[in-house]
């Protein structure tokens, strides 16, 4: 995607940016030449580094809407601007709705849904008054578009962003474009725990119409068109990542014969 989209000169926030899914899209907005600012609780082991450019790294929680407020203040003291901002920082345990109080499904929705909101409104300000806007992009959730058993708040909270990207689409345009990318299963340093073994995450590819789990590169890729002028007329959409989607069991239950 490098190769054939240039994104010099331009600046870039990634939340939860230093691993995983957020790993693959700072490496992919690196490659294609913009300046990437990460966050994330806790400072990662070493930074995020690719085409010999190296990310920038600043710790905050997402949570705390007047950290947040600091922290794009700050990008835009620095930068002079912000292009792109990608609400990726996330995430939950597995915990079925019976086994967990109400505080700690609000917990899930605020980081998945209250957090993201809130970062959105602190880039708006900086984005809505610098020349060509800007553009913000939610990571989704196939869990918002179906039933999410064991992350039933996390499938909620999703949802719950892919609406309001698409009230915001509305609200800020023209100055400010917001989609989302709705993500299937995607290969990180944790799917073992997800999925076990090499050969578990092999079954679990075979699953995907596209034969495997996404890698966090697919989702970068993805970010990096977002950010271009090749995506200028895009926004309010929901771009599916997710190899196709789930073949629906049904099918595999049938005994008709074809």
């Amino acid at each position: 995607m490098a190769a054939i989209i240039d994104l010099s000169g331009k600046v870039a926030v990634v939340t939860g940016g230093t691993r995983g899914v957020g790993a693959g899209i700072t490496r992919a907005l690196l490659e294609a030449g913009a300046q990437v600012v990460t966050c994330a609780r806790r400072t990662p082991d070493k930074p995020v580094e690719a085409a010999g450019r190296t990310a920038r790294f600043l710790p905050l929680d997402v949570r705390d809407p007047q950290a947040v407020g600091g922290f794009f203040e700050q990008v835009r003291s620095e930068y002079g601007r912000l292009d792109t901002l990608v609400n990726n920082a996330g995430g939950t345990p597995f915990r079925m709705l019976g086994e967990g109080g109400a505080e700690q499904h609000a917990r899930v929705v605020e980081l998945n849904l209250v957090a993201p909101l809130t970062a959105s409104l602190a880039a708006y300000e900086v984005m809505r008054r610098q020349s060509g806007g800007g553009l913000i992009v939610m990571i989704g959730s196939v869990s918002g578009t179906r039933p999410s058993p064991g992350t039933a708040a996390y499938g909620a909270a999703k949802a719950g962003l892919e609406n309001a990207a698409r009230s915001m689409a509305v609200e800020w345009a023209p100055r400010v474009r917001v989609n989302t990318l709705v993500l299937g299963m995607v290969r990180t340093e944790l799917s073992h725990l997800h999925y076990g073994d090499e050969d578990g995450i092999a079954a679990v590819g075979r699953t995907v119409p596209l034969g495997r789990l996404a890698e966090p590169a697919d989702i970068g890729d993805a970010c990096v068109f977002l950010a271009s002028d090749r995506a200028a007329y895009i926004s309010g959409a929901a771009l599916h990542v997710h190899g196709g989607g789930e073949r629906p069991a049904f099918l595999d239950a049938a005994t008709v014969n074809n």
